[in-house]
């Protein structure tokens, strides 16, 4: 098979690029070039292959936008937890010890209010694994 054959058969059939062929076939990409315009398909297979780029750019665009909002997305939560965590450290220190109300407050995902009894429990999926210290009922009138 002659150059010029291998040449067509890997542009129009693998759909390498003028650069692959040249590196792949050792030859200038002047010269891959030339073979390529010669043939009649190739108008056809610039505007499939523009088209093709098109549409590869539109999703690398979509891509870049996505993981870019979802960065900030993720930036501005991390500022949010640091700026709870330094309220929380200035709420602790400031004494020794905290009322439980604040408590509640401040670790309200751990607490589940009861309506009959209104006061808030520790649910049950923490109730084994919190210190004797915490409050497991905080009366709420």
């Amino acid at each position: 098979m002659s150059n010029k054959e291998k040449i067509i058969v890997l542009f129009f059939n693998k759909k390498l690029s003028i650069i692959e062929i040249a590196d792949k076939l050792k030859i200038t990409k002047q010269y891959v070039s030339k073979i390529v315009r010669q043939d009649t398909r190739y108008a056809k297979e610039r505007e499939i292959r523009k088209l093709n780029n098109k549409e590869k750019q539109k999703k690398r665009v979509k891509d870049y936008i996505y993981n870019k909002r979802k960065k900030e997305r993720q930036e501005r939560l991390n500022a949010i937890v640091e700026m709870q965590h330094i309220q929380a450290s200035c709420e602790l220190s400031g004494r020794k010890t905290i009322n439980n109300r604040a408590y509640r407050n401040w670790n309200s995902s751990i607490y589940e209010y009861h309506n009959k009894t209104k006061e808030y429990r520790i649910k049950k999926d923490y109730k084994d694994k919190v210190s004797y210290a915490v409050p497991k009922k905080i009366k709420w009138e």
